[in-house]
């Protein structure tokens, strides 16, 4: 099963994601939740750089993907809608495939 983690701070913007683990879908290389989930998630990473100029902070390897969003000053509009729109691909995912992708959402509390 392939898990997914989005962190939100107090207003609720996403701070970081951590991807990991396998769908079990399919063999690997013919595994399309597998492809689906990596397609979504490295593509926003990249478009983030690319259209925003803002590096996450990543680190990738096989079945595990994490990402960071760096300090709060530097977080654009434009990263926090790109990932609102790799959290809108991924639910619907997790809604086709429910026995191969969870996603779990946690926000810190202000102060805390």
């Amino acid at each position: 099963m392939i898990k997914i983690d989005i962190r939100r701070d107090e207003r609720q913007r996403i701070k970081s994601f951590e991807v990991s683990g396998h769908a079990g879908y399919d063999d690997p290389g013919k595994d399309i939740v597998c492809a689906g989930v990596s397609a979504v998630t490295v593509g926003a990473v990249n478009a983030i750089e690319r259209l925003t100029g803002i590096v996450p902070q990543a680190r990738m390897k096989s079945g595990f993907l994490s990402a960071a969003m760096p300090p709060e000053g530097v977080v654009s509009d434009q990263a926090q809608l790109l990932l609102e729109g790799m959290v809108v691909a991924l639910e619907g995912m997790s809604e086709d495939y429910a026995k191969h992708v969870r996603i779990k959402q946690s926000s810190s509390k202000k102060g805390g």
